[in-house]
C-alpha cells in the first residue's frame, strides 16, 4: 500500500494487491476502495495485480479542496497508470466510478487499457433534460444536498439502506456491512462528498462512449433505485460497440455484496477472456 501524489499535490492512497496482468478497481460514492475488498481479494488470488485507490477527498487520500470533475478525477486516473506502471490494463469503475473510466477513455484516449468496465454505472447521464428524458430531475440531487448538509450521518443511514436493497424481500444485508459502509462513507470530506454529487449528477458522458474502443462488461441490477438501469446501464450498452450487458434481475445497486459471489465470478470470467 502506497501513496502518488498528483500534480495538484493531492496525495492519492493505493492499494496494490499480487502480481500479473493489473486490474485497476474505481470505487462508488461515497465510498472508497475498502468496498472493492472481496473483489479485490479474489482477483489477485487468481493470479491478477489489483490496483485499488481511493479517489480524493475520500478514504485516506487527500481532502483536496478543487479537483472533483471528472476531467480532473480522470486525470487521476492517469496519474495511477502512469505511478505504477500499469501496461495492457483492465479498469473497472462502480457507480460513479464509471464515470472515471468514460471519462479516461476520451481525454487519455484509453491509453494502456485492454478491457474496461462499468458496474452499477452513472454512465451516460443522470440528469433529465428536454433530450435526456429517463434522467433524474435537479429538484432530486438538490435535496439530496440539502439533507447531506443538514445531517450527512442521518442521510447516509437511509442512503445506504436503498443502495444495498435492505428493505427488500429476501434480503441478506447485515447491520454490520451497513455500519462498517457507514463508517467509510463519513471517511469522505463534506466538500468531496457534495462536489462529487454535483459531478456526478451533471455530466454528461453521452460523447464519451464512442470512444470505448475495447471489450467493455456492463453490469446492473434490475431493481437499482440509486441508478435506474434504463437510464444508464441499458443506454450505455447501445452506445458502446464492443460492450456486453448483463443485468441482474432484482439486484440493488450495490450488488457487489448483494450478489457477492455471482458478481465475482462474472468479473473473474470477463478478466480472463482472451
Amino acid at each position: 500500500m502506497s501513496y502518488i501524489r498528483t500534480k495538484d499535490g493531492t496525495e492519492l492512497f493505493i492499494k496494490d494487491w499480487g502480481t500479473g496482468q493489473p486490474v485497476i478497481l474505481l470505487h462508488g460514492w461515497p465510498l472508497s476502495s475498502d468496498s472493492w475488498d472481496a473483489q479485490a481479494m479474489a482477483i489477485a488470488d487468481a493470479g491478477y495485480r489489483v490496483l485499488a485507490y481511493d479517489r480524493r477527498g475520500f478514504g485516506r487520500s487527500s481532502p483536496s479542496w478543487d479537483g472533483y470533475d471528472y476531467d480532473t478525477l480522470s486525470d487521476d486516473l492517469a496519474a495511477v497508470i502512469e505511478y505504477t506502471q500499469a501496461q495492457n490494463t483492465i479498469i473497472i469503475g462502480f457507480s460513479m466510478g464509471g464515470g472515471e473510466v468514460a471519462r479516461y477513455m476520451s481525454r487519455h484516449a484509453g491509453k494502456s487499457v485492454a478491457k474496461a468496465a462499468l458496474i452499477s454505472s452513472v454512465v451516460p447521464f443522470r440528469l433529465k433534460t428536454a433530450d435526456n428524458p429517463t434522467g433524474t430531475e435537479q429538484t432530486a440531487f438538490d435535496e439530496t444536498a440539502q439533507k447531506i448538509n443538514e445531517d450527512r450521518a442521518k442521510f447516509l443511514t437511509s442512503f445506504l439502506r436503498t443502495f444495498f436493497g435492505v428493505d427488500t424481500p429476501g434480503s441478506s444485508i447485515s447491520d454490520e456491512l451497513l455500519g462498517n459502509m457507514h463508517n467509510i462513507a463519513m471517511q469522505a470530506s463534506l466538500k468531496s462528498t457534495l462536489a462529487c454529487l454535483k459531478s456526478f449528477s451533471s455530466t454528461d458522458f453521452r460523447g464519451d462512449l464512442e470512444h470505448f474502443k475495447v471489450p467493455t462488461l456492463i453490469i446492473h441490477g434490475t431493481e437499482d433505485k440509486t441508478v435506474p438501469i434504463e437510464a444508464s446501464a441499458r443506454l450505455a450498452a447501445k452506445g458502446i460497440d464492443q460492450a456486453t450487458m448483463i443485468e441482474y434481475p432484482g439486484a440493488p445497486h450495490g450488488l457487489f455484496a448483494t450478489h457477492r459471489e455471482k458478481f465475482t465470478q462474472d468479473l473473474l470470467t470477463f478478466i480472463r477472456q482472451e
